[in-house]
């Protein structure tokens, strides 16, 4: 469509509308006239108002009379309204604000424009002075310098001694390939194939004022996992969090675009050394079912410490919304054990059925020449059950000497979901094999399933079952979820896991064979032999 055709369809502003309201509804506009296809493309997913002004609400630092702010991916300028909007209603407001907007959409680049003017003109009474740049290229490109490497990056000054008093951002969310030049630029920073998002929060940390603040909302997937810890350890450096709300649910913070990621608001505050992260430091951590909610959202202090803790190896971010939490996760972190500490090992199943595909097969008419093979489906909390009839999954894999490196001894394992589908009531799902169970001395995992092990030896049949019925407990249901919003459980984070003396983890596992308990059972025998009963939420679950 030529550019003047187009603009003449914009919609016009209604007589005193808001230009919040206004930019929404053009955004609204374009997204109906382009495919979804386009959307994904961009990674374009249009910031409701009410999420919007709560962000924008969000900004606490006082006003300078020259104001600078920076929407790194502007869309149709919802996010961008509503912090005009803030700092326009303010007692003290700016005299004068500059902004900067990147938008690489070329036709979305127009709506972008004609809220932006609209924003002007409304600004106008307040005796604000607006001035609006729109750049139409790619923001990580256009900054790709700073990302060349963690010392540049992460520094007070930028490189072009343009910096900023804010950032409020809702970057694209989706994986880059490591050929593109963007994950080339970010290598310093994020382990392998990176999400843009931690790309835009990388660049805007790098270009805020000491003191500047970063408004943003992204999926939570940065604030565990080893893929992240890199970008962690670096952004948490600079970047001491003020404020934190979660969606909880996993569909409604954006759910005209039918979006199933958890998704979290950060709010924080560029930092001059780490000596700001005090112990007293507080966060405001607040959490709502979706973006519907939010006149109502629940809010509460939390001590930076039980939010961070740069100290450590994986400077996991938690989020924990209630006291439920709170004790959990301090029970949990006070337990003395890891698996390596017990002689443990947890790897991950070497069956990767693409790699393996001449080895897989349905027919186990010939056991000799034929060994099982367990995917994540067969795994059921405190069951294997095999073979199954999931579409797809063939539940046998040759033996040859090309598929035995594939192949673990038949000994007894703790199996686990890596995992975990939106419908699951717990995030982890685990289930002990004990040797024999299956009936062949070579057992197949499928790469979807991680698995427990002492190397060199055996875990002893208490050993399997107190451990699989702890990593299906409430307990670490709860503790997981405070720090990983991500349905993957990664090997990493269960090396991490903190667990109870060995001898408590071999009492549940005795307790739990001679009850020959049901599955329904194991947080009442968790509880019992732990000595730990969660207090009653304060809170629905979302």
């Amino acid at each position: 469509m030529e550019s003047d055709q187009f603009t003449t369809r914009i919609p016009t502003p209604d007589v005193d509308e808001r230009p919040t309201v206004y930019a929404d509804r053009v955004g609204r506009w374009y997204a109906a006239l382009v495919s979804d296809d386009h959307k994904r493309r961009f990674g374009q997913y249009l910031t409701p108002v009410g999420v919007a002004m709560f962000m924008a609400m969000l900004y606490q630092s006082g006003v300078r009379q020259q104001f600078r702010m920076l929407d790194p991916g502007a869309g149709s300028g919802v996010l961008a309204c509503a912090l005009l909007e803030v700092l326009a209603f303010r007692k003290e407001r700016p005299s004068s604000i500059e902004l900067i907007a990147y938008e690489i959409d070329p036709e979305l680049v127009f709506c972008l424009e004609a809220s932006l003017s609209y924003a002007k003109h409304w600004l106008a009474p307040f005796n604000i002075r607006l001035q609006f740049t729109i750049i139409k290229s790619d923001f990580i490109l256009d900054h790709a310098e700073v990302l060349e490497g963690t010392q540049r990056l992460f520094t007070e000054q930028s490189t072009d001694g343009n910096t900023f008093d804010t950032v409020i951002a809702n970057p694209p969310y989706f994986k880059i390939p490591k050929s593109d030049l963007r994950a080339r630029a970010a290598a310093a920073v994020v382990h392998g194939q990176p999400n843009l998002y931690a790309l835009f929060m990388a660049v805007s940390a790098k270009l805020l004022k000491p003191g500047g603040e970063l408004i943003i909302i992204t999926p939570r997937s940065y604030a565990a996992g080893p893929y992240f810890r890199r970008f962690r350890e670096h952004f948490f450096a600079v970047m001491r969090p003020e404020s934190i709300h979660l969606f909880g649910s996993r569909r409604d913070a954006f759910n005209r675009d039918n979006i199933l990621q958890e998704n979290v608001i950060l709010h924080a505050k560029k930092i001059a050394d780490t000596k700001e992260l005090r112990q007293n430091t507080m966060v405001q951590v607040s959490v709502s079912a979706g973006a519907s909610d939010l006149p109502q959202v629940r809010r509460r202090m939390v001590p930076l410490t039980e939010i961070l803790d740069l100290s450590s190896r994986d400077k996991m971010m938690r989020i924990p919304v209630d006291d439920v939490d709170d004790e959990t996760c301090r029970a949990v972190r006070s337990w003395p054990g890891r698996l390596h500490a017990y002689g443990m090992e947890i790897s991950t199943g070497p069956v990767v059925p693409f790699r393996a595909v001449s080895f897989l097969d349905d027919d186990g008419q010939s056991p000799e020449s034929r060994v099982p093979l367990l995917w994540m489906q067969n795994v059921q909390a405190m069951c294997v059950t095999w073979p199954t009839t999931a579409r797809g999954k063939p539940q046998h894999i040759k033996i040859s000497s090309q598929s035995m490196p594939l192949l673990v001894a038949d000994k007894n394992y703790v199996l686990l979901r890596r995992f975990s589908a939106k419908e699951q009531a717990r995030r982890l799902t685990a289930a002990p094999l004990m040797a024999g169970a299956l009936g062949s001395p070579w057992i197949g995992l499928e790469n979807h399933v991680n698995y427990i092990h002492r190397p060199g030896d055996t875990l002893n049949q208490h050993e399997v079952y107190g451990l699989a019925a702890l990593l299906n407990s409430r307990l670490l249901d709860i503790y997981f979820r405070v720090f990983n919003g991500n349905t993957q459980v990664s090997a990493t984070e269960l090396r991490a896991l903190p667990l109870p003396p060995l001898d408590a983890i071999i009492e549940i596992g005795k307790k739990w064979l001679s009850m020959a308990s049901a599955v329904e059972n194991i947080d009442a025998l968790i509880e019992e032999v732990l000595d730990f009963i969660p207090p009653e939420c304060m809170m629905e679950a979302v």
